[in-house]
This record gives structure tokens, sequence and C-alpha cells, in this order.
């Protein structure tokens, strides 16, 4: 029995010196040095340094296809309009409206005017094309910083949209885009202003421009930010640029502080789009716009005060070929 109990504890002690190998081996196989969650760290650091930045351009790209595809839609849905009304655009709302026999520009980014310029013409863009662009986004740049709070009540309201957190006056619309149809503007050094197409057929010293991004600098609203107006301002993200805040009747915008000289425009890195009568939709970058200014007068001849309007208004160079 002895020899019998002897072996069994015999037996029992390696059986648990064998297992006790098996559980430290075990343990030292399933788990990481320091070394080696170092290295795995270094490896994700390394991934994330590659992926993040890839990442955010993928969505960069994704929100510049979108803003092109929106101003595909303007030229198509201004197109349909002309299309039923005699082959000719309506008339732009980017006035001040009637001032006893006078009128004068306004900035081209209006959706809504103030007041109606003549009882033939609406002071809202969605009274003409409101059944060819359903949808109020595609009047508005998906890069811009903030939406318009009411893009949609003022897309759907027309002739009749009054900001309800202002008195009882009828208060204009700015959007994030600019729309060139019908429109006159004043071009600096040149002896004829800037003049957006009228209807579907090619006009005689007139643009084919529609609609593109804003891109400006000088305008007024850069005083809520800045000491002065002295700065650039686009819907389109660029280098360096923070937030000039909307206001009641007007959309947010990207802007940077220009100083009393202007700068090389390459610096701000930006990319732009514009859209064309024949429907194309095209990029293009700071290097390749002329400025444009609003003018006082209906013929473009006299602009505002560089210290006192909307500022200058950036066209793409093939707007005026």
């Amino acid at each position: 029995m002895s020899g019998s109990g002897g072996t069994h504890y015999v037996g029992e002690r390696l059986l648990s010196l064998n297992a006790h190998k098996y559980i430290t081996s075990s343990k030292h196989i399933g788990g990481f040095s320091l070394v080696e969650l170092l290295v795995v760290m270094g490896i994700i650091a390394v991934w994330l340094a590659i992926m993040v930045p890839a990442s955010i351009g993928i969505r960069q790209d994704a929100r510049s296809v979108w803003c092109m595809d929106n101003q595909r839609k303007v030229v198509l849905g201004l197109s349909s309009f002309a299309a039923d009304n005699d082959y000719r655009y309506p008339e732009s709302v980017a006035t001040v409206g009637q001032l006893g026999d006078y009128w004068n520009w306004q900035e081209p980014t209006m959706l809504t005017t103030y007041e109606q310029r003549s009882p033939r013409f609406h002071r809202s863009m969605s009274s003409y094309l409101g059944s060819y662009i359903r949808e109020a986004s595609i009047m508005f740049c998906p890069n811009a910083p903030e939406r318009y709070k009411y893009l949609r009540e003022v897309w759907k309201a027309g002739d009749a949209w009054n900001n309800p957190e202002t008195p009882p006056v009828r208060d204009p619309a700015k959007g994030s885009y600019c729309f060139y149809w019908n429109y006159i503007g004043f071009l600096d050094g040149r002896d004829v202003p800037f003049e957006g197409p009228g209807s579907l057929g090619h006009e005689l010293g007139k643009s084919s421009l529609i609609v593109s991004d804003y891109f400006g600098y000088g305008h007024w609203r850069n005083r809520l930010v800045y000491d002065d107006c002295k700065a650039y301002g686009s819907c389109e993200k660029f280098r360096g640029a923070g937030v000039t805040p909307g206001t009641w009747v007007s959309s947010a915008y990207w802007s940077r502080r220009g100083g009393d000289e202007e700068i090389n425009l390459d610096v701000l890195k930006i990319e732009l789009h514009a859209g064309y009568m024949d429907g194309h939709v095209e990029r293009y970058t700071a290097s390749e716009v002329v400025p444009m200014r609003v003018s006082q007068t209906p013929d473009g001849s006299i602009p505002y005060p560089s210290d006192l309007g909307p500022g200058i208004f950036y066209i793409p160079r093939n707007a005026l070929r």
C-alpha cells in the first residue's frame, strides 16, 4: 500500500509540476512585453498619421464634388426656366429694390432682396426658380462654416419672406453662392462692365457665368471680427481662415485678415468652383480670378466706395472670355 501510495504521490507531484510549467508558459505566450507594446503603439501611430489626413482629404473631396453638383443643378434649373419662358433667364434679384425713380445693385449672393425693383419682377429668386429647384440646400455651398438659419424658410416663402426675429419689415436674405444671370458689376481698369447672361443663346459681350462660390475682399461684415473690413472671405475654407459670423439676413463665411496691402492670393490655397451656361462646372484657384465690385448705378459705371459697400467679388477669369 505504501508503495502504491508513494507512486500515486509522485505521479500527482509530476502532474502538478507539469501543469505549473504549462500555465507559466501559457502566460508567457499570451502576454506582451513592454518592447512589444511600444512597437505596436508605434505602428498604430504611423497608421493614424497616414490615415487621418487621408480621411480628411477624402471628406474635402466629397464636399467639393457636392458643391459642384449643386452648381450644376442651379445651371440646369435656370436652363429649364428659360426653356419655358422664351429662352430668357429671370431678372436678377441682387438689387436694393426701387427707390423712387432710382435703383442700384446689391451683392450677387442675394436670394431675396429688400423690395421689388418693379411690379413686373419678383423680389425672391425662388419665386422664379422654386418649381425647378425644390431643395433650398442646392442654393448653398456645403463647405461654408454654417448654413443660414432660415434657408429653407426663405426658399419656401418666396416674395412673402420676412424674418420672424426682426420687426415687421421685409428682410432680404443672402446665401453663400454668387448668382450672375442678368447681373451687372463694375470692373476696375476696363472700359465695359461685367454683364451676366440674359438668355440661353450666346449674347455678344456678355459672360456665360451663371454661379460661383463666394470669394471676395473688404466686405463690411468683416468688421464684426476684425478692426476694419480689410479681410478676405469665401464660402470655401482656405489657409489661415477663421469665421466671419452670419447675421439675421446673411450666412457665415470663412475669413482671414488681409492687412493694408494686397497679398498674393495663391498663399490662401483655396479651391473654388463655377458653373456656366453650357452646364459644365469647373474648378479654379485664387490666381485665376479678376476683381469685380458692386455698382451703385444700373449700368455698372460707378462702384460702391471700398470702405462702405460689400467689397470686391473675385470672379473666374474665364467668365470674361
